[in-house]
């Protein structure tokens, strides 16, 4: 997700970018929440939501930031799912936009990515801004199918069969399911890999991650945050990715995964569960939407190379790459 609008120099001094430090964390905060709401028109978009710490947290290596004259005026973030990576949020202060500090944020988030050898780079944008489809053109990324954060009022139901959190296992039984994971999420893309994510929500207590046992192995995965100051906000479980185990029957493993995290959220007395959707997975959308799902905020992810990765109709697969 990504608030700037970049194409020339700046007209004050010289652009500069270096990693991000612990003390720019409340500056980079602020312009991110101004650079949205100056954009969007939305003053308090994100309310109690922390992407910038939360990121810096997870790898501060990957975390950069752009000064001019020494100020902090920007600040871009890159993740490294294995074989995928994306970037953002990407903000840049208001009165900067169109002068280029968002190009010089991408010099480094593409040499992390190079670094790490991922294979398939996304982004998630807004779709109705030509100048951010064009900019990210640029780096080799192109649009592809919508994407639909969805938001449902959590209603309890009963325990899940199978359902268990990461955060109650041992230290050698949460190391066994990180194998686990690793191989469900390499059979839906190769490569793909949700550890980093897994444990930084662990180690930051910014809510847990779902676990769906099954007959023959693990059938589902949901990385959740929980509440203000993940990336979840006040009253609202999160979830920022989740994944089953695909062939025959996924549809119905799918449902039990979201009946999973609803059971989350109701156990942290959170009264609402978002999700982010491709609009690519067909099936997995129209079983949110028949759950009472609905688009809060839409967007599109734009893709680098040209291609579907893990977001086509047989996918049941949560992110939203924000």
């Amino acid at each position: 997700m990504n608030a700037d609008q970049s194409e020339r120099k700046s007209g004050g001094g010289p652009v500069s970018v270096r990693p991000l430090r612990n003390d720019d964390l409340d500056r980079a905060d602020e312009i991110l929440r101004v650079a949205f709401g100056t954009f969007l028109g939305i003053p308090d978009l994100f309310g109690t939501a922390d992407y910038v710490r939360t990121r810096f947290a997870a790898d501060a290596h990957a975390a950069f930031a752009a000064t001019v004259d020494g100020d902090l005026v920007g600040s871009n973030f890159a993740a490294n799912w294995g074989s995928v990576g994306f970037f953002g949020p990407l903000t840049v202060r208001p009165d900067l936009w169109d002068q280029g500090v968002g190009q010089r944020l991408m010099e480094p988030v593409m040499a992390c990515f190079e670094t790490w050898g991922n294979r398939h780079l996304g982004l998630f944008t807004f779709s109705h801004s030509p100048k951010h489809l064009e900019l990210y053109r640029r780096y080799g990324f192109w649009p592809r199918f919508l994407t639909a954060v969805m938001r449902k009022k959590v209603v309890p139901a009963g325990p899940v069969p199978g359902r268990m959190l990461y955060a109650e296992l041992s230290a050698a039984e949460q190391a066994d399911y990180l194998d686990a994971c690793r191989a469900l999420t390499d059979a839906v893309y190769n490569g793909l890999d949700l550890g980093r994510e897994i444990t930084a929500v662990h180690a930051q207590g910014l809510g847990d991650t779902v676990l769906l046992q099954g007959e023959s192995g693990l059938d589902g995965l949901a990385v959740c945050h929980c509440g203000p100051g993940s990336e979840a906000g006040t009253d609202v479980c999160f979830i920022k990715f989740g994944a089953v185990r695909p062939g025959p029957h996924a549809g119905d493993r799918f449902e039990r995964l979201l009946d999973a995290c609803e059971q989350l959220a109701a156990e942290r007395g959170l009264g609402q569960l978002d999700a982010g959707m491709n609009l690519a997975r067909t099936d997995a959308y129209q079983r949110m939407a028949a759950r009472g799902f609905r688009t809060g905020l839409q967007g599109v992810t734009m893709h680098r190379p040209n291609e579907p990765g893990y977001s086509h109709p047989d996918s049941y697969v949560i992110d939203d790459w924000r």
